[in-house]
């Protein structure tokens, strides 16, 4: 019998993967170690003192520890963007790259942890165990709607911050993005019709924050249409959806809710038409935020919307988290915050929309690499601790 020939393995030439060669991420000491005297001091019999009092007092560790500067960013690699659930390892990589972020933007120092996927108790115990040792936990690419669960057991069981970037993150980038977007159609940010596609983790998240903001008519659509109470099948993170949006009752596809529509936020992939989008209101807002393919390609938004907004970072005004979370945790870190509440992501949205000083239509929120954001928004994050 003819053995036959091994899979070929995939292709890693190529400058991405010589730029992740060897990882992203190394340990580095903070103190000295050059005698004995360092070494008494910094590991034992000197490290016992600071052992005896920090079991005296636990805040202590917040001072003497790397607590006061450390974020866990966990995830079990289950909707990995982009790419689904490709489990922990395989995860690892953005995970690292999300490390690099939250160094480079908001010199907070974090660790990866990628655990094995299992249920919402198993997760939460988890992450609870490993709580200790870190000042806040970012968690990152879980899936839905096991993600709200977690993160809300977590945030009740722990006394440091817990945030869900895919879910906040994303929904204070688009508040800013969308209170500049109002601006410059001149119109007010609580007249505004909405309509968001997408009822997975950003979804929900950005349709909480806008109704906090002031927009009162929200319609979020899922791939079935319009999330309403008389919709049969709907799972708990939708039926609230369900009790909370859709104020005028719509009903059907997500062409119904389109008409007339001033503002598309697509957090869900797929494509939306182009005569669906025809039918929004005069100078309408689109933010179409699917990496890589926008629901609505920009070419063809920017024939009928006044402002246009993506994920990527090759078209004008790019919604992207990294406005957000090092800021976050840096004023949340620096402040000894527990949580990082409701009113904090509000605050937080403002300050980045205050740094576009003009908006225009190329421009409502600011560059990633402009330095003012991380520390305009720790400072409204600090302001409310």
């Amino acid at each position: 019998m003819t053995a036959l020939a091994p899979e070929p393995g995939p292709d890693t030439t190529g400058p991405v993967f010589d730029a992740h060669e060897g990882g992203k991420l190394e340990s580095t000491p903070t103190k000295a170690l050059r005698d004995r005297k360092d070494l008494s001091l910094l590991y034992t019999p000197g490290v016992a003192d600071v052992c005896r009092a920090i079991a005296q007092d636990p805040s202590l560790s917040f001072r003497y520890t790397t607590r006061r500067n450390t974020v866990a960013v966990v995830t079990d690699g289950t909707a990995v963007l982009g790419l689904g659930d490709i489990g922990p390892v395989a995860a690892l990589p953005v995970m690292e790259g999300k490390s690099v972020l939250f160094k480079h933007f908001g010199g907070v120092d974090s660790v990866p942890v990628c655990l094995e996927s299992g249920s919402v108790d198993e997760l939460v115990e988890a992450i609870a165990r490993l709580a200790p040792t870190y000042g806040g936990i970012n968690l990152e690419d879980i899936s839905a709607p096991r993600c709200f669960e977690i993160e809300r057991r977590l945030q009740e069981r722990l006394d440091i911050p817990v945030f869900h970037d895919d879910q906040h993150g994303t929904a204070i980038v688009v508040l800013a993005a969308l209170i500049n977007a109002a601006q410059v159609v001149d119109r007010s940010l609580e007249g505004l019709r909405v309509v968001i596609s997408g009822a997975g983790a950003a979804g929900v998240a950005i349709a909480a924050l806008l109704r906090r903001s002031g927009v009162h008519d929200i319609v979020v659509c899922d791939s079935r249409g319009i999330i309403e109470p008389g919709r049969e099948q709907l799972a708990d993170h939708k039926r609230r959806i369900a009790a909370t949006t859709n104020p005028r009752g719509l009903q059907g596809s997500i062409g119904e809710a389109l008409e007339g529509a001033d503002v598309f936020v697509g957090v869900s992939g797929g494509t939306v038409p182009e005569e669906l989008v025809a039918t929004m209101a005069d100078d309408a807002i689109i933010f179409a935020l699917a990496n890589p393919d926008p629901e609505v390609h920009p070419d063809v938004a920017a024939r009928h919307a006044a402002v246009v907004a993506t994920g990527r970072s090759d078209f004008p005004n790019q919604i992207n988290n990294v406005l957000a979370f090092p800021g976050l945790f840096r004023g949340a870190l620096d402040s000894g915050a527990s949580a990082i509440t409701e009113p904090m992501k509000v605050a937080a949205a403002r300050a980045i929309a205050a740094l576009v000083e003009t908006p225009t239509a190329g421009e409502i929120v600011p560059s990633v690499f402009d330095e003012r954001v991380a520390p305009a928004v720790a400072q409204a994050v600090a302001d409310l601790a």
